[in-house]
């Protein structure tokens, strides 16, 4: 829950927010979750949970992924012109 996902990251510094993804269809969630800070300097923090335990069961920290213009699913199928 974010609660619980809140309380783990709680020592890392003030968040502002927790997403937890949900699968649209099924409305169950995906299993990853984002975690915003209120300061960069706690996603150091962050970072060094990665394979703590939440729930008995390992987690996977890691930075926020960026899309990247040209190198999405379907890019070249008439793509975005200009973004």
């Amino acid at each position: 829950t974010p609660e619980e996902l809140q309380a783990h990251f709680q020592s890392c510094g003030t968040i502002n927010r927790v997403t937890i993804l949900c699968d649209k269809h099924t409305g169950r969630p995906k299993g990853f979750a984002y975690v915003e800070f209120l300061e960069t300097a706690s996603v150091e923090g962050a970072l060094k949970l990665d394979n703590s335990l939440l729930k008995g069961r390992p987690i996977k920290v890691t930075h926020k992924r960026h899309n990247v213009h040209g190198f999405s699913e379907g890019a070249g199928e008439g793509g975005d012109e200009g973004g």
